[in-house]
């Protein structure tokens, strides 16, 4: 479980496990991913074949995207497929402990399919919404790329995830599973307010994703807090420090379901 939530008093740092993919001995990189999915489902990806060059390109276009005013964001407003715009306080992730939404706006690209395409009728299947090429120049190019890579990043992490759970490396990739995905990218821009538990404020409330795995890329202010363990009386959160040019990686539900709870 997952929160942003820069709080005046910090918890404890969080040590997770590194998982470098230019590691040759895959062994050891399954023997850690495994250690990694059982204790917290919280790990970090290093060495992954995207430069810092190119992540710096991806933050500063994203940078650019919501620095725009109000009125032109909104233009791009998220449609029923789950692309475009989500503004500020729009999602409200922990509806137990937040008073308002999510002190965040977000962007929300997926795989793109042209509404001729059968596919498109599919639920999260569709086009795209882009901004105009003259309001955001090469936005498109670098988000799409983008897209692809961290996809490519996605199922090198699911071929060891595969081997940890005693399967054949090749398992996540069949065209049922991430051969066509519903791979969503989302870009996310966090308000400069303090998160205030005892107010209910918060940049991200508490929560699990959904999927199989989240691929997150940070910039470097901190504010990723986990719990290790939900059921926990009090539930004891740890800071996730953000590491240059890594992935960090959580699992989802759906990944929970499927290892029988094995993996967290």
């Amino acid at each position: 479980m997952e929160k942003q939530s820069t709080e005046a008093k910090s918890p404890q740092p969080s040590v997770l496990n590194c998982i470098d993919l230019s590691n040759p001995y895959t062994n050891q990189n399954v023997i850690l991913l495994k250690q990694a999915c059982t204790d917290s489902g919280f790990f970090y990806i290093i060495n992954h074949g995207r430069s810092h060059d190119f992540m710096d390109e991806v933050f500063a276009q994203s940078k650019k995207l919501f620095t725009l005013p109000l009125d032109q964001k909104m233009k791009l407003l998220r449609n029923e497929k789950h692309r475009g715009y989500t503004p500020l306080l729009d999602e409200l992730l922990d509806p137990q402990n937040q008073v308002v939404g999510d002190y965040k706006e977000g962007y929300y690209v997926g795989v793109e399919v042209t509404e001729d395409d059968p596919e498109s009728q599919k639920p999260f299947y569709g086009p795209n919404v882009w901004p105009a090429p003259d309001v955001l120049p090469r936005w498109k190019e670098t988000i799409e790329k983008f897209q692809q890579e961290a996809l490519d990043v996605g199922k090198a992490v699911a071929r060891l995830i595969a081997l940890a759970l005693d399967l054949d490396a090749s398992f996540f990739d069949k065209p049922e599973i991430l051969g066509e995905p519903i791979a969503i990218t989302r870009l996310l821009h966090y308000e400069d307010k303090i998160s205030d538990p005892s107010q209910g404020v918060y940049g991200a409330g508490a929560h699990t994703d959904y999927g199989l795995i989240t691929l997150l890329a940070t910039d470097d202010v901190p504010g990723l807090q986990i719990c290790k363990d939900r059921d926990a009386k009090p539930q004891i959160w740890e800071d996730v420090a953000p590491l240059k040019g890594a992935f960090i990686v959580n699992l989802g539900d759906m990944l929970e379901r499927w290892s029988n709870c094995v993996f967290k």
